[in-house]
């Protein structure tokens, strides 16, 4: 077999400390955006129009955030996660420069921490990876922890490191857009009246749509994304896997919950941070996505009393309405109907 393909990394080829400079930088384009619409039904103001972006002081609509979030953990992959048997979790991460059609994001990864599982076939990897454009300036940076595979399971665990992450970003470390003024703000136009003010910590959000995925969804998200992950597309290697078929990328799971949570959040226009979140089952073609958010707290940013920030547990479910909020059992584990627990802040107008 010729030596000049490659077959990713297994849990052995990684060490602490190790630095990785991911492959094939993207330039994102109009098309990615209205692709990334017509596959998540986003919504919220600011990343669908010039004009609204312009009243925020943007000098045009930014990219979604989360698009620019799935579009540098997509360069991860291969380096990352291409032997993986599930990404497991995420910390730590804010979002920095605005990203507009035209901006070019490359990313590159430094290994924090190393686990191995107690069977031996399988160990844990943490990695920081940051997402930069074409000027140098941060787009965002994150943690994540990934199991992978060992390509010999007789082989010598390493020591265990395992980081010590926080449990969420603090408000000093959360960054506003630079130019951002809301005193034009357009509730109308936004599609919701509810601003910082109006959220109470503790209170539930029904989001209550709900988006069935299709096989041809998922797959072109994955595609988009250039996530070469082969338990997302390769069916005929995962008909003899666990599931029997291709698992949806949990990235596309994240922003279709986002999605859905215009329906209640519509001014919740920026994501500033991924404080935590857990896959906590897979997701297949066929499901029909539902989601809910409750507010964990309320956030005052230094020096601004226009703009806050609402930290959020937002969770999404396969096949079951959120009505009755399904989370946690009474032993403490997850309902099955769980998909995704989601912990991040998002930046939101107050009342004057």
């Amino acid at each position: 077999m010729s030596e000049k393909t490659r077959l990713g990394n297994f849990f052995e080829d990684f060490h602490v400390g190790q630095a990785i400079a991911h492959a094939t930088p993207r330039t994102i384009t109009e098309g990615d955006v209205a692709l990334y619409t017509a596959l998540t039904g986003t919504r919220f103001a600011t990343n669908s129009a010039d004009t609204f972006a312009h009243s925020l002081g943007f000098p045009r609509a930014p990219v979604d955030d989360l698009l620019a979030f799935n579009m540098v953990f997509g360069r991860t992959v291969p380096d990352i996660s291409l032997n993986a048997v599930a990404n497991l979790g995420y910390a730590a991460g804010r979002f920095g420069h605005p990203v507009y059609p035209g901006d070019t994001l490359s990313a590159d990864s430094t290994v924090i921490g190393l686990k191995e599982n107690s069977d031996g076939k399988t160990g844990i990897v943490f990695v920081r990876s940051c997402g930069v454009n074409q000027r140098g300036q941060i787009a965002l940076d994150y943690c994540r922890w990934v199991m992978v595979r060992k390509r010999e399971p007789a082989s010598p665990a390493p020591e265990a490191v395992v980081p010590d992450l926080p449990a969420a970003v603090a408000a000093s470390d959360l960054i506003v857009p630079t130019g951002i003024r809301i005193e034009q703000y357009d509730q109308a136009l936004s599609g919701s009246p509810d601003l910082w003010d109006d959220y109470q910590v503790g209170e539930r959000i029904d989001h209550v749509d709900g988006m069935t995925i299709e096989e041809s969804e998922h797959m072109m998200a994955t595609r988009l994304y250039q996530n070469t992950a082969r338990v997302h597309f390769n069916q005929q290697a995962e008909k003899a896997g666990r599931f029997g078929r291709r698992i949806i990328y949990g990235g596309h799971i994240i922003s279709l919950a986002r999605s859905l949570s215009f329906n209640g959040l519509a001014n919740a226009f920026s994501v500033a941070a991924i404080n935590g979140g857990r896959h906590v089952a897979p997701a297949f073609a066929g499901d029909t996505i539902y989601a809910w958010s409750e507010v964990i707290d309320r956030v005052d940013l230094p020096g601004r009393n226009d703009l806050g920030a609402l930290r959020l547990r937002t969770v999404a479910t396969k096949d079951q309405p959120c009505a009755e909020f399904p989370y946690k059992t009474i032993d403490g584990r997850y309902d099955p109907s769980v998909l995704l627990d989601f912990d991040y802040t998002v930046l939101i107008p107050r009342r004057a």
